[in-house]
C-alpha cells in the first residue's frame, strides 16, 4: 500500500480557502495524481486541504472522505501555546532550543525537551494522532503492533490524505516511530507537498512504512509555477 500525504495548498489561514496561488497548486497535484492515480481520497474537516483534493477528485471521478481526526484545529488545540499575547505552534521556535545534544537522547521522555512541551494537552494531542491513525490504518489493513505492523489485508491500493503541516508532521513522527520533537525541529511540509510512505507487503506478514518521498514538489516543477517553501524562500 501507498500511502500519499498531501498538505493543503497556498493558503488564506483567515477564509479557510486557499489562495489564487494555491488554487494553481491543487490543479498541479490533480495533474500528477491523473498520471499515478489515488484509489481512496481523503481529507481533513478544514476548507483549505478539502478545496486542494477537490480537482483531484474531479480529475479521478472520486469522492473524498472526511477524517475529522486529522483536523489542524483539533491538533492546533492541543499542541498550540499562548503566550505574550500571541498564538503559536509550541514548537515554532528556534529548533536548537528543543532539539540539542541533551534532548537527542530523550526518546520516550521528549516532553522534557522544552518547558513548552509540558503538560497534558501536548501528551493527549499526541496520543490522541497516534491512536486514530492506529485505528485507519487497521482498516486499511495494517495493524500496529510497537513499531511494525501486522498485514491483516494485503493491499496494492494508494490512498491519498489531504491534510496540514502541523498535524502531519506530528503524523510522521508516530510513522516513522521518530520522537516528535526531532521531528519538528528536522523536517518541514511545503504548500502542496506530497510525502510518500509504502507498506510492503512482506511474505512474513509484517511490515513498516518506510518514507519514499518527503514534501516532494515535483508537480509544481512540472507546472512552472513559483519553487518556493511555503511562499517564502525560493527552492
Amino acid at each position: 500500500m501507498k500511502l500519499y500525504i498531501i498538505r493543503h495548498g497556498d493558503p488564506n489561514y483567515e477564509k479557510d480557502c486557499l489562495t489564487p496561488l494555491g488554487k494553481r497548486q491543487a490543479e498541479a497535484l490533480a495533474r500528477r495524481f491523473a498520471v499515478n492515480p489515488l484509489d481512496r481520497i481523503y481529507a481533513s474537516p478544514l476548507g483549505r486541504a478539502q478545496e486542494t483534493a477537490r480537482p483531484t477528485c474531479e480529475v479521478l471521478k472520486k469522492e473524498m472522505t472526511i477524517l475529522d481526526w486529522t483536523s489542524e484545529a483539533l491538533a492546533y488545540d492541543q499542541l498550540g501555546i499562548r503566550r505574550d499575547g500571541r498564538s503559536r505552534w509550541r514548537f515554532a521556535q528556534q529548533e536548537t532550543n528543543y532539539k540539542n545534544n541533551n534532548s537527542i537522547r530523550l526518546y520516550d521522555d521528549w516532553t522534557q525537551a522544552h518547558e513548552d512541551f509540558a503538560g497534558d494537552s501536548v501528551k493527549e494531542g499526541i496520543a490522541r494522532i497516534a491512536d486514530a491513525s492506529d485505528a485507519f490504518l487497521k482498516e486499511l489493513g495494517y495493524e500496529r503492533e510497537g513499531c511494525v505492523y501486522r498485514i491483516l489485508n494485503p493491499s496494492q491500493e494508494a490512498v491519498g490524505v489531504f491534510c496540514h503541516q502541523g498535524f502531519g508532521l506530528t503524523w510522521l513522527a508516530h510513522l516513522m516511530q521518530i520522537p516528535p520533537h526531532i521531528v519538528w525541529a528536522t523536517f518541514d511540509l511545503s504548500h502542496s507537498s506530497v510525502t510518500l510512505f509504502e507498506f510492503k507487503n512482506y511474505d512474513n506478514g509484517l511490515t513498516t512504512p518506510k518514507c519514499l518521498q518527503l514534501s516532494d514538489l515535483s508537480h509544481i516543477f512540472a507546472d512552472g509555477l513559483p519553487m518556493t517553501y511555503n511562499n517564502k524562500l525560493r527552492i
